[in-house]
């Protein structure tokens, strides 16, 4: 069995655990390409992470698409991966293309803005949006606005810390105030290529079931129907006026 078929049937398994199963969303991916990320692109690692991150796509997007940014001091939004053309993806559509700004220093904002650009302006949906964010370390305190001001948007983001590098403000993401929910989680993995795949998607998936729940909840995620339904359900029928004489 293939690599990529294994590791859909790992996200399958944890999407059933946390009651995911039936839901629909896009799934992006940011990829840190800052100098110090330089090996992990040339030794396969940033590839195997792509692949790992298509599985999760492949079982929520109706599509199997997986959008794909990378950034530095500039950023790309690259051509979207598929089951049927990740081989190579990051030789062939990253390295290889001289027009992707690569190996400079980080600057989150203006990927982060692009991103919620695509979801929410050029192609809006009713589908929730989720975001596997890769940083190795020093990420700008400059993203708490946008992150602040995308909470009322069906979007979550999930940041990766790969490394040994500097996450301090990543890791008060939990207890940013401000927010109507709370739409971002930091997840810090110092090997990413020695986790297992159980492991990896049980942990990028650990808080978005709470996220979407709160979210639907507030009106920023649309019920879908059977949600609809039962809702109406459990609404307590209204009384006319001879029922509420008579207790009816």
């Amino acid at each position: 069995m293939a690599t990529i078929d294994l590791q859909k049937k790992s996200v399958k398994i944890v999407l059933e655990k946390k009651n995911l199963a039936a839901v629909t969303a896009r799934v992006g991916l940011v990829l840190d390409i800052t100098g110090s990320m330089r090996t992990l692109y040339k030794n396969g690692t940033v590839q195997k992470v792509v692949e790992r991150i298509l599985a999760i796509a492949s079982q929520f997007d109706d599509d199997g698409l997986l959008d794909v940014w990378v950034y530095d001091n500039e950023f790309s939004r690259l051509k979207p991966v598929t089951e049927r053309d990740f081989d190579g993806y990051v030789d062939r559509i990253i390295l290889e293309d001289e027009l992707v700004h690569k190996f400079g220093r980080n600057d989150e904002p203006p990927v982060m803005k692009d991103v919620l650009r695509k979801y929410l302006e050029e192609e809006p949906s009713k589908d929730p949006v989720y975001i596997v964010f890769i940083n190795d370390g020093g990420c700008k305190k400059s993203i708490k606005p946008i992150i602040e001001s995308s909470a009322k948007h069906p979007v979550f983001w999930q940041f990766v810390g790969i490394g040994n590098g500097n996450f301090d403000f990543l890791k008060k993401l939990d207890t940013m105030e401000g927010r109507i929910v709370d739409n971002a989680n930091f997840l810090h993995v110092a090997e990413i290529d020695k986790i297992s795949d159980d492991q990896l998607y049980n942990a990028l998936l650990n808080e978005f079931p709470s996220w979407l729940l709160e979210a639907k909840q507030k009106g920023i995620v649309s019920l879908d129907q059977e949600e609809q339904e039962s809702s109406r359900e459990s609404e307590p029928k209204r009384q006319g006026f001879w029922g509420k004489l008579f207790g009816r």
